[in-house]
């Protein structure tokens, strides 16, 4: 606990007094009746959800609802693992971290806030994984297990984290954590759909006892490792706390106010400062096919240069098959195969947005605009193409589609997702001044609505076809290809000819 003389300390008592002005019975009031009026609202079909769960678990789903939820928690991790986790607000950590103040007292606030969030997200992924075993029998004894086991998983995680960016050391555990946990989840995936299914399958019908043993040690291990993490807080170094709130301020002021856009080149700023690059001649094919080709040899440098982004990318592929086979269909993989193939396109759009942000320098190049915008769609047409190609054949695999050429509404569709990656590499920052749409669920602001729409737009008005032909799976894929690979190079050739792009990339 903090020290008695660390909470009766001048500061706090001043960032106490200044913090906000006090609650009053109205404020009180309001928040109590609207936890009431969240709890009519959401009652019953919470009620109707947790009492779907009493039902023996469809074997072969399992595996990929499993892996699902073992790459959700991966990803808890390593997102809290990026933002700190420990932070405190630009003005605080500026001032409070580095003065003689008990580190423990100063951070503890946002160590509450953490250990919540953590909680919250746990009982979330426990949820999700108690509706992937399912509850045949005892569904208070499974729901409280789970619900149990799922907090522990979140709140031990965290702690983690926080021990993570106390010690070098543990931040390599906690790396290999992430690894181990992404291992375990391409395993179920694999497994579930063959030799593991009958392992699986056991689990689910596991007696609840055992759930409740499991999420009693659980408790104790988490319980450990978040006292631990409590001690660490006043260890952890000033240089780490304030690259984290410093990184994390900035992340959230570009997410709310100023250009999500600018999110990307932060990323790439902190992965190439102080990096040494070898020079290299260009390849003699390059340099003879026109300035065009030239201007776009970068993108392929640099997607070259970061080997394992590309493959970590690839590996993806591997999402929309497990999603339809924990859904049981094609229909809610199309919505992720065209998100990671849009997402494979926008890898390799920076020198678009490098001539987006200064328009001088996309003039002194002296290349015309149409011809860079040609070169510069190949290397995100190839991408998505070989990407979309691999998640489809995935899809195939699990049983989500017919026979039949499937793998080449892929490449069919990769120019009309290029064209919708360069329009998001083109597009301006958020217009918050555009006007503000009252709605019943509430203010809906049409700036960030019209920026986030802005490229994936024509990337889904050029796979109509495709996104038809996953949802009603036909017997034959061949027409869906044709007027796929039509609408494709439609929408990229509208794209690049339009009026006022011939001036300047």
């Amino acid at each position: 606990m903090i020290p008695a003389a660390a909470r009766t300390h001048p500061a706090f008592a001043y960032l106490r007094a200044h913090r906000g002005r006090p609650a009053t019975w109205s404020d009180r009031y309001t928040s109590v009746f609207g936890l009431l009026v969240a709890a009519a609202v959401l009652g019953r079909p919470v009620a109707e959800a947790i009492g779907g769960l009493a039902r023996h678990a469809d074997p072969g789903r399992i595996g990929a609802g499993f892996a699902l939820v073992a790459a959700a928690y991966a990803g808890f991790l390593a997102l809290a693992r990026a933002l700190g986790p420990v932070v405190l607000p630009a003005a605080d950590a500026a001032w409070l971290v580095t003065s003689p103040l008990p580190r423990r007292a100063v951070l503890s606030r946002t160590a509450l806030l953490l250990l919540s969030a953590a909680a919250l997200a746990g009982a979330a992924l426990g949820l999700a994984a108690l509706s992937v075993f399912g509850a045949p029998g005892e569904l208070g004894v499974r729901l409280a297990a789970a619900l149990v086991l799922g907090v522990a998983a979140g709140a031990g995680g965290m702690a983690a984290a926080v021990l993570g960016q106390q010690s070098p050391a543990a931040d390599t555990r906690l790396q290999f954590l992430i690894a181990g946990i992404f291992s375990v989840a391409v395993l179920a995936a694999v497994s579930g759909a063959g030799p593991g299914r009958r392992m699986l399958a056991a689990v689910a019908g596991a007696p609840a006892s055992l759930g409740a043993a499991v999420a009693g040690v659980a408790s104790v291990v988490a319980a450990i490792l978040v006292r631990r993490a409590w001690a660490a807080l006043g260890r952890i170094p000033a240089r780490t706390i304030l690259a984290s709130s410093t990184r994390t301020a900035r992340v959230t002021s570009a997410a709310t106010t100023l250009d999500p856009g600018m999110l990307t080149w932060v990323a790439e700023d902190v992965h190439w400062r102080g990096r040494a690059l070898r020079s290299r001649p260009w390849p003699r094919l390059v340099s003879r096919l026109g300035p065009a080709p030239a201007l776009a040899w970068q993108e392929w440098l640099r997607v070259g240069r970061r080997p394992g982004r590309l493959a970590a990318l690839l590996c993806a592929a591997v999402l929309p098959a497990v999603c339809a086979n924990a859904a049981g269909s094609a229909a809610p993989a199309a919505g992720v195969l065209l998100c990671g193939a849009l997402t494979a396109a926008a890898m390799c759009t920076g020198g678009v947005r490098r001539d987006g942000g200064d328009p001088a320098l996309a003039r002194m190049l002296a290349v015309d605009g149409r011809a860079a915008t040609a070169a510069r769609a190949v290397l995100p047409a190839l991408l998505t193409a070989a990407w979309s190609a691999l998640a489809l054949v995935g899809l195939q695999a699990v049983g989500a589609l017919p026979a039949g050429p499937w793998w080449a509404l892929g490449p069919a569709a990769a120019p009309a997702l290029a064209a919708g990656a360069l329009r998001m590499a083109r597009r301006r920052p958020v217009d918050h001044s555009m006007p503000v749409i009252d709605t019943p669920g509430g203010a809906v602001p049409t700036g960030p609505l019209i920026w986030a729409a802005t490229g994936p737009d024509i990337a889904l008005l050029g796979s109509l076809p495709t996104l038809a032909a996953l949802v009603t799976r036909p017997a034959d894929v061949l027409p869906y290809v044709a007027a796929q690979a039509v609408a494709g190079a439609a929408v990229l050739a509208a794209y690049i000819l339009w009026p006022g792009r011939g001036s300047r990339p």
